[in-house]
């Protein structure tokens, strides 16, 4: 039995060298291509957040067909479970070749339990994208702030313009005590300078007005609030430095943490994590390549599944398709390629049932 999660203690020191390490050769580049083009400075960064389930990686991914064929973009996602299926939905669509370059941070908030992989993770992605443009998409159960802090940091004034800060809100929700008493929900708007009331066509002729309310007294006093369908957004609005300013962030847990999307999968052909945090649970699977599964049968066990948030890539005898299940249904998409199968459930109570439902699935 593969273990949940792996921690592996170090000492302070070791955890600060690694993350030293990383840094020095980021400083490095720099004072050697000062004079040279490569230069890495000055990158537009956007932080795209947002609570489960309302869109974040559709607006990505919807940036993305506006990129210019000569940009260079490069993506970091963060998830709260520790599989980690968001990078398999972007590398299935876009590759190096296209000039868009992906990291993964999974297992929670990328400044709190992942705080040291997500230094290490944006540096070797700097280092190897070059970018024009960078996009963060932090876990809709990660805090923000934390997140805008760690960006902030000196060793990262010269690489990064931290540009405005976007929250992606489903104002149907803002009727709903279950988010507007939870902190992150309400964290992830406070430090916004653009709100997104996204899923615009699902909503009633008071929503609308109700989340103006709501980014009124919650919200920064200079927060835009514009409406989007699908989370079709343009760049040019996302353009200018954030307004929000935060004191430097706080050192985080001398650990490393050896994440489950990371490690060798065993002979069984699968292997198992759970995560728990922000009053949400989530349990996730990955598979190798060579186990496949039946393309009905997957549907039948998407909508025998009872949860908050699915997220999933699968390699069927149809081909490979990517599931993202919310509260307004389940979207399938056809994609060019995986490396394995992999799926990650949210929910706020675990059923136990779910593991022989999915193995039921596999030809």
């Amino acid at each position: 039995m593969i273990p949940a999660r792996v921690i592996v203690a170090e000492s302070l020191k070791s955890v600060a060298a690694k993350v030293a390490t990383q840094i020095a050769l980021l400083k490095k580049h720099n004072e050697r291509d000062k004079m040279k083009s490569t230069k890495i400075t000055a990158v537009p960064t956007h932080i795209i957040t947002g609570f489960l389930g309302v869109g974040k990686t559709s607006a990505i991914l919807q940036l993305l067909t506006n990129k210019p064929s000569n940009e260079r973009w490069a993506i970091l996602v963060n998830e709260f479970g520790e599989i980690g299926v968001d990078g398999s939905f972007f590398s299935g669509q876009y590759t190096e070749k296209q000039g868009v370059f992906i990291r993964e941070v999974p297992g929670g908030c990328m400044c709190c339990a992942a705080g040291v992989p997500m230094q290490i993770a944006l540096n070797q992605l700097l280092l190897q994208a070059k970018p024009d443009r960078l996009l963060i998409e932090p876990t809709g159960l990660g805090h923000p702030k934390e997140i805008i802090k760690a960006l902030s940091a000196k060793h990262y004034k010269e690489a990064l313009s931290l540009q405005k800060t976007v929250t992606l809100v489903d104002a149907r929700n803002v009727n709903n005590t279950r988010y507007t008493s939870h902190d992150i929900f309400n964290q992830q708007i406070a430090i916004a300078d653009i709100v997104i009331g996204n899923k615009v066509d699902l909503y009633q002729d008071e929503d609308k007005t109700r989340l103006i309310d709501y980014v009124k007294v919650h919200g920064q006093a200079n927060a835009d609030v514009v409406f989007a369908q699908q989370g079709n957004i343009k760049l040019s609005i996302l353009a200018g430095p954030t307004t929000l300013s935060l004191p430097a962030a706080s050192p985080h847990r001398p650990t490393k943490e050896v994440m489950t999307a990371d490690l060798t999968i065993p002979e069984c052909g699968f292997i198992k994590a759970i995560n728990t945090g922000a009053s949400f649970n989530s349990v996730g699977w990955r598979f190798t390549e060579e186990k496949t599964f039946n393309y009905a049968k997957l549907k039948g066990f998407f909508s025998d599944v009872n949860a908050e948030r699915i997220k999933a890539v699968f390699i069927t005898e149809l081909g490979v398709f990517s599931y993202n299940f919310t509260a307004d249904g389940l979207t399938e998409t056809a994609l060019n390629f995986t490396k394995e199968s992999r799926i990650e459930i949210i929910s706020k109570q675990l059923d136990d049932t779910v593991e022989a439902q999915l193995m039921a699935c596999i030809n």
